[in-house]
């Protein structure tokens, strides 16, 4: 078999950082977003509709994720959030970062929506009527994070924990609950808590 040359071998490794670099890019998966509301005036939002009830309401585009490292974009509102509440900003900057990755159309499977996946459950609680306006999103996501660290005695891992599995799965074990996500997450959270407060 003939050996390839150094120009060849040049041209391969060009190739492959292109191919590598194509495939970072490429987007998420678009999800267009749908409203229903209900006889009681409440708001139903969600990525799969379950009847002709709901209507469009967003069609997604597909867009890549923010970079997290050079994302200030919401500072401003989490500075806010963050007075209203007592919360380090750095704590609700890094639920953002774990929950949605600065995304502000994020949804989960679960459908929990925008950057600080809020569910639609409490979107009347936390006084949502847009989960994907960035404000309203963080303003609510802030407020339930405040009342799961004074459900919780004040212990950041387990109101993290609450944030994420609920509150009554973690009085139910009166810990972090044994869900790999859990875990997972709560360490993610302090991870990135560390790190935004070096900044």
């Amino acid at each position: 078999m003939a050996k390839a040359s150094g120009r060849q071998l040049a041209c391969i490794w060009v190739a492959a950082l292109w191919i590598a670099w194509a495939c970072w890019i490429v987007p998420p998966a678009a999800a267009d977003i749908y409203i229903y509301i209900d006889e009681n005036g409440v708001l139903h939002f969600t990525n799969t509709p379950t009847s002709g009830d709901f209507k469009l309401y967003m069609r997604e585009t597909p867009t890549r994720p923010p970079s997290w490292r050079n994302n200030r974009n919401y500072d401003d509102v989490i500075t806010e959030a963050a007075d209203m509440t007592g919360l380090s900003f750095s704590l609700l900057k890094a639920v953002i970062h774990v929950e949605s990755y600065f995304d502000p159309r994020a949804i989960s499977k679960k459908g929990a929506m925008g950057l600080m996946q809020i569910m639609p459950d409490n979107f009347s609680l936390l006084n949502i009527s847009d989960p994907f306006d960035p404000w309203e999103n963080i303003m609510g996501g802030a407020q339930y994070l405040k009342s799961m660290l004074e459900r919780f005695d004040h212990q950041l891992p387990l109101a993290l924990a609450a944030y994420n599995a609920g509150p009554t799965a973690v009085s139910r074990y009166n810990d972090i609950p044994p869900f790999p996500e859990t875990q997972d997450y709560v360490q993610k959270v302090l991870r990135f808590f560390n790190f935004y407060n070096k900044e």
